[in-house]
């Protein structure tokens, strides 16, 4: 997956496979995801499956999964559909008749790309089928992904990773240069303000700044799982809470000479300059610091009366269409993707496992170069917070990115002193009244 332009470059055994029992005709599959040897008697008939993956490259696909889908099913070619360039995007296959057979997508996206292009396909069938043990995953995942897309219960996809958790990155080098303690798991934002007061300064003609940030990952990403639009309402969510973040990260902005950046996108990359001592970021496994000789991370700081959960950026979700001629083959498939072995791999690479195996996490960054001698504690020193919740059933929706883009803007209005805070806030809530109404007159 490539996000925000950003990139970056065994186990001996694992447990016995725990096999349930087979029920209603299907064949049993084990808690890890995989499937018993044995299960058929004679060889299945060669098929292509196509697999449409927005956001991932054909590159990444092949690292992560291509030799184990071959030598679990060498009657299946796999082949990765291009994503890039003109012609490429789901919608313009769909419009050609050229539908694949899985498709990824995130949450946010997945009511425009998948369910309202007619492609949906409930997997809890399938599942029943294989008997296929869905308490695996992070209940966040899987309850979040039902919450934003299902009108009965459906279940329309399977969590893959990666998703990123939110830490709070820092060069050592200049903490060493100003003489400050290093950073610690389990700091507060008052503490991070109080760091950071120290670390800005001019010194050489060169600014210091003591905090930028990846500006999303205060808002989108929060630890409140507090979505933009209401969900039962047509306004902004809690402006109480929203201006309690503003104020609670602004401040950095207030000290003199850490200004934040003219663009989200400049700011977002401040860190790699090496003139910038903290970044709040997320943590990504894509993440290029090659840049910086000294670094290392601690788990995001926690505000006063907020969740002690961190927030994050979701997983992807592996969906079958219902056009697909080959559904039991899609998704045993999926279920090698996902499988505990698979993510026991991605997770010693980097890769956030979206199981509830607490044994990929302490193994987690292992295998990477970069990865293995970091703070890797701090990825998931809190517990996850839920995805954020969906609008209401008969509320209007309108475009997640919309939404959080209006929000995103009144913050940086506030952060460049533009407008203060409750302003901003009242002008991001107008907006998005707009916006619904501008979707409900289309519906009309």
């Amino acid at each position: 997956m490539t996000t925000n332009k950003r990139s970056l470059r065994s186990w001996a055994s694992l447990p016995l496979l725990v096999t349930l029992a087979a029920c209603g005709g299907g064949e049993a599959i084990s808690k890890d995801g995989q499937e018993p040897a044995g299960t058929t008697n004679r060889p299945p008939e060669p098929i292509e499956l196509k697999i449409h993956a927005a956001g991932v490259s054909e590159q990444e696909f092949d690292a992560r999964f291509k030799e184990t889908l071959q030598k679990k099913f060498p009657h299946i070619k796999v082949t990765w559909l291009q994503t890039n360039g003109p012609g490429n995007t789901i919608q313009e296959y769909v419009a050609r008749g050229e539908i694949p057979d899985i498709i990824r997508n995130i949450s946010s996206t997945v009511h425009t790309n998948y369910l309202n292009l007619g492609l949906a396909y409930d997997l809890r069938e399938l599942a029943k089928k294989h008997n296929y043990d869905l308490s695996r995953f992070n209940p966040i995942f899987i309850d979040g992904f039902v919450n934003i897309t299902a009108q009965n219960g459906e279940l329309y996809g399977l969590p893959v990773s990666p998703f990123f958790s939110r830490v709070l990155y820092y060069n050592k080098d200049l903490f060493d240069k100003f003489g400050q303690p290093y950073l610690k798991d389990g700091m507060t934002w008052d503490e991070a303000y109080d760091a950071a007061r120290k670390l800005t300064r001019v010194e050489g003609g060169v600014t210091y700044r003591g905090l930028s940030a990846f500006v999303a990952t205060f808002l989108t990403y929060n630890e409140y799982s507090l979505s933009t639009l209401d969900p039962a309402k047509d306004q902004l969510s809690s402006i109480d809470t929203w201006k309690k973040i503003f104020d609670n990260y602004i401040r950095f902005y207030q000290i003199p000479n850490n200004r934040i950046a003219p663009s989200l996108a400049e700011e977002q990359t401040m860190f790699q300059k090496g003139t910038v001592a903290m970044h709040a970021d997320i943590f990504s496994p894509y993440l290029d610091l090659s840049m910086l000789k000294n670094w290392d991370m601690v788990s995001v700081p926690v505000m006063e009366g907020a969740p002690k959960k961190i927030g994050i950026f979701p997983p992807g979700y592996l969906l079958i269409t219902k056009q697909s001629k080959h559904k039991d083959e899609a998704f045993r498939v999926m279920i090698e993707m996902l499988s505990d072995e698979t993510q026991l791999k991605d997770a010693r690479n980097g890769f956030l496992p979206t199981v509830s195996n607490k044994e990929m996490m302490n193994v987690l960054g292992q295998d990477n170069a970069v990865l293995k001698s970091k703070n890797m504690k701090a990825v998931g020193y809190y517990e996850f917070a839920p995805l954020r919740p969906a609008r209401q059933k008969g509320m209007t929706v309108i475009d997640t990115n919309t939404a959080d883009t209006l929000l995103r803007n009144a913050f940086m209005d506030a952060a460049q002193g533009k407008e203060d805070v409750n302003s901003a806030l009242r002008k991001a809530d107008e907006l998005l009244k707009q916006e619904v109404e501008k979707e409900k007159s289309k519906a009309k």
